[in-house]
């Protein structure tokens, strides 16, 4: 057997900083000035620009702010797919460590090695930024308590203990980054928690500072209540997707258990007190909620047991991802 005494090739660590934008001309280049390139235990430090189709001088303030490189999607296509794309095109560039943040100067860049250090020391796969939401005067009503309850919803879906789980400030290692897989059209915060959980990816917080919106005019957010909507109805579809078992049995147990309320109610009114009467409805009322309980738990292991190619098709992918960009570090 032949052994290898010499000392290994120090592998270089490259950050990414990738920017989804859209229409953010007028905040674009402050964000880009504000990243910090040199970080104590990164050797590079490289910004990329994922444009979504803007219609002003985006792109332009973008490469005078000094972006590395720029991606540009034909047309206004959302977060989450610009999103997936900043992902494939960090990785394709060599990434070992991936921070997204937002085009509009709402997070400090300057809190970027706070981001990443977690990830450095080996102790997470995945940083998120929390912003402290419950202490926010600026963020507007709807909003702030729109999150919060989206993050309770997350936190059960998910299992992690997170208190923001709609932060758009993150840090990603390489091998998180490989193996995400967004399907969401609206934004990719959320499914993204929920698939880390499945994957058995560390997921940890720091706090981070967030700004006053300058203008006070989200280009993510036309409606809050919209975004609320589409929001819940994207943490339900990736619940469905990757916690079926888990989402059917929880409301199916809580049906069986409104079921057997008329039905002692029927026993108790009959065998105990002895009383008379049509109580006929309570017996089919129960009966009905106590069938759909079993089916809607007999429905989650049936979803459970399909998620089972998704599973074995996304390994297949992440092997397809390792073999262009290199295995995770």
């Amino acid at each position: 057997m032949i052994y290898n005494v010499k000392m290994p090739k120090q592998k270089l660590i490259k950050l990414v900083v990738q920017i989804p934008a859209y229409n953010e001309a007028a905040h674009i280049a402050k964000v880009i000035k504000e990243i910090p390139r040199e970080i104590p235990g990164i050797d590079s430090v490289e910004v990329l620009v994922i444009d979504d189709g803007s219609t002003d001088n985006t792109v332009e303030e973008a490469k005078k702010a000094g972006a590395d490189y720029i991606v540009r999607n034909v047309k206004n296509s959302g977060l989450a797919y610009t999103f997936q794309k900043g992902l494939a095109s960090s990785l394709s560039l060599g990434a070992t460590i991936i921070v997204n943040t937002d085009a509009d100067f709402q997070y400090n860049q300057k809190e970027i090695p706070k981001l990443i250090k977690p990830i450095l020391e080996g102790k997470a796969d995945i940083v998120s930024g929390n912003r402290q939401v419950s202490t926010l005067d600026h963020m507007p009503f709807a909003k702030k308590y729109g999150n919060i309850l989206g993050s309770r919803v997350v936190r059960f879906s998910a299992g992690y203990k997170l208190i923001d789980a709609s932060s758009g400030f993150r840090a990603y290692s390489k091998d998180a980054a490989m193996k995400l897989f967004v399907t969401s059209t609206h934004t990719y915060t959320h499914e993204t928690l929920i698939q880390a959980s499945r994957k058995n990816l560390k997921v940890i917080e720091v706090p981070v500072e967030f700004r006053k919106r300058q203008d006070n005019q989200s280009r993510l957010i036309s409606s809050v209540f919209g975004h609320i909507k589409k929001s819940m109805a994207t943490i339900s579809r990736s619940t469905l997707m990757y916690n079926s078992l888990k989402a059917f049995s929880y409301f199916g147990f809580l049906l069986i258990i409104l079921g057997l309320v008329p039905i002692v109610r029927w026993f108790y009114l009959t065998y105990i007190l002895h009383t008379t009467g049509e109580y006929l409805q309570s017996i089919i009322l129960g009966s009905i909620l106590i069938f759909a309980g079993g089916m809607s738990i007999l429905l989650g292991f049936i979803s459970d047991i399909i998620a089972i190619n998704r599973k074995y098709l996304e390994e297949i992918l992440l092997k397809l991802r390792k073999a262009e960009y290199g295995n995770g570090s």
